[in-house]
Order: structure tokens, then C-alpha cells, then sequence
């Protein structure tokens, strides 16, 4: 990880954790923080529970949980359904939440659902994907700075590999899905700055890996012409590997989000870069930033960026 973004993060969580020590001194709250928020009832919902990304960020909220001293629900779907994580929230709002840590799966659709918690005074924190609909602070990718890195890299290895002409595919989740949609926005600027290549239509594969394996494989059937494809997530990267393992053309792939398969991928040379967000991180500072909001305490920024790294073959 790059060593500014981990400053970064230290210098935060210790900024916090001196905070909250302070405020306990400060006001007389000397009691352990188990005491102080056992009867706190938080909820974590993430899109979907089939994703190692969120196994990660669930990980970060652990490890603050027990460093704080704090239980807390992790619910989701099982795979992505909006219509299941709208139902999710609902039911923990019925349940007494007095907090949610939200990563939205369509913005739009679950704000409605969002606003009436807040209106009965539930937090809401949003981890790597915000709703419409406000929340205290948003812990996340700036995905669209992430999206011209990965443009970026993708020209800086067709440059490596001589290739200066021929199309590029970009294959994303939904048209709904802001934070996909932004990266490919980033992507597709920096690529038609440049001006060589043609930018194909974006398919959309709505999470699915299986589907986005066969667009990718339709994107190399039916353009002799390219030479690159863009993932904008776990799923749509790992069906670009399948897709590119089981051809024999030279097409520069580059993703977002790792995994022990993608890694696999970058090892084999199918990826010439992959954008790693910091899920854990999320997580980490997100419960960290709930607790705040629920003590009442300053919270800082609305948006936290939580930053992207590179990965290659070399970078290990």
C-alpha cells in the first residue's frame, strides 16, 4: 500500500481513538467502552454477502469493534438484490437500530428507504457506496480519480506493448450503480483525451461474473480490433480473467478490486493492473465514525477518501 495513504490512515485512527479518550476524561466518562455502548444496536448492510470485498471490509469493522469494545449485525443479501437490501434496512430499523453502515446497492432506489431512518433518528454511514440521500460521512473510493488511474494504466501498458491504435471494451455493473459508473467516467475520459483508441459501448453485467465473462469473450469474438478490456468491479474483473485465460489473443486487461482469483490473474499475466481499494479501511474508520455520530462527537469531513493503490505482477 502506498505509504502516504497509510499515514494517512494511522494519523486518523489515532487522531480518533485520542479523541474519544479525551472526551471520556474530559466529560468524566471513565466507564469502558462496553459499558458505554452495549446498548447500542448497529447494523452493517452491505450489497451483497458473496463478495470477498465485503468479507474485507466486514473484517476492518471487527477489528474496531473489538478494539472499542462493541457488538454490532452484519446483514446482507446473499447475492445482490436492491429490493432484499431495502427490506434489510427496513427490518433493522424495526429492530431499534440506532445506527446503519449502508453500502448502497442502487442509489436511487433505497434513499426513500434511508430517509424514513433517518427521520426516526438512525445514523447512517455509508461504506464505499452513498445513497442519494444524505448520511453523516461517507467512507469511500473517489471513483472517479480511480477510474482515470486504471485509464491511465491501461494506456501506459498499450504504450509498452507498441500498441498505439485499435478499440478498448469496458464492462460494468448497471447503469445505476454510481460508483462503477464514475470509474468508467474517469476511464473513458482519460482515453478519449488521448484520442488513439475507440471506446466500444459499455456492457453491463449486473454482478454477474458468469455474464460478464461472456461479454467479455462476445467484446474479443466480434472486434478483431481490440486490445483492451476495463472491469469496473470484483465481478465484472474476475469474468474478464476467465475470459482472457481461455482465449490467445494479446488483449491488455485492467480491473478493480482484488481477490485470490484476480491475483491469480495478475500473476498469469491476464491483468497489467488491477486498482485495490481499501475495503478494511472502510470498515475500520466507518465503525469508528458511527461511534462518533452516536456519542454525538464531531465527525469531520462528510466524505472520507479512503484511496486506491496499484497492483501489478511486480508490486507485491
Amino acid at each position: 500500500m502506498n505509504k502516504k495513504i497509510i499515514i494517512h490512515i494511522l494519523v486518523i485512527t489515532t487522531a480518533f481513538i485520542l479523541f474519544i479518550i479525551w472526551h471520556e476524561v474530559r466529560f468524566n466518562r471513565t466507564v469502558p467502552a462496553s459499558t458505554a455502548s452495549e446498548n447500542y444496536r448497529i447494523y452493517l448492510i452491505t450489497m451483497d454477502k458473496s463478495s470477498q470485498y465485503w468479507d474485507i471490509l466486514n473484517k476492518g469493522v471487527t477489528d474496531m469493534a473489538n478494539l472499542l469494545g462493541i457488538t454490532y449485525i452484519w446483514d446482507a443479501p446473499q447475492d445482490r438484490d436492491v429490493n432484499e437490501q431495502i427490506s434489510i434496512i427496513k427490518n433493522a430499523v424495526r429492530n431499534g437500530a440506532n445506527a446503519l453502515m449502508i453500502a448502497a446497492s442502487d442509489p436511487v432506489r433505497v434513499s426513500s428507504t434511508i430517509e424514513d431512518a433517518k427521520a426516526l433518528g438512525v445514523k447512517i454511514i455509508y461504506v464505499d457506496a452513498p445513497a442519494v440521500e444524505e448520511g453523516v460521512v461517507t467512507l469511500a473510493t473517489d471513483n472517479y480519480s480511480a477510474g482515470i488511474t486504471a485509464g491511465e494504466n491501461m494506456l501506459l501498458e498499450l504504450e509498452s506493448n507498441g500498441i498505439k491504435s485499435g478499440s478498448i471494451g469496458i464492462i460494468g455493473v448497471t447503469p445505476e450503480n454510481s460508483t462503477t459508473v464514475n470509474r468508467e467516467s474517469g476511464f473513458r475520459n482519460v482515453i478519449e483525451t488521448d484520442g488513439r483508441f475507440k471506446l466500444l459501448n459499455t456492457q453491463y453485467a449486473g454482478g454477474d461474473i458468469f455474464l460478464a465473462q461472456s461479454m467479455a469473450q462476445a467484446f474479443i469474438n466480434y472486434n478483431p480490433e481490440l486490445v483492451g478490456l476495463f472491469g469496473t468491479n470484483e465481478q465484472t474483473t474476475t469474468g474478464i480473467g476467465y475470459a482472457l485465460e481461455s482465449g490467445n489473443k494479446e488483449i491488455v486487461g485492467i480491473g478493480f478490486d482484488l481477490t485470490d482469483t484476480i491475483q491469480g490473474f495478475i500473476d498469469k499475466g491476464y491483468f497489467k493492473a488491477v486498482m485495490v481499494q481499501s475495503p478494511y479501511t472502510m470498515g475500520y474508520l466507518g465503525l469508528a465514525e458511527t461511534i462518533a455520530a452516536l456519542r454525538g462527537y464531531d465527525t469531520g469531513s462528510p466524505f472520507i477518501n479512503t484511496g486506491i493503490t496499484v497492483r501489478t505482477k511486480y508490486s507485491h
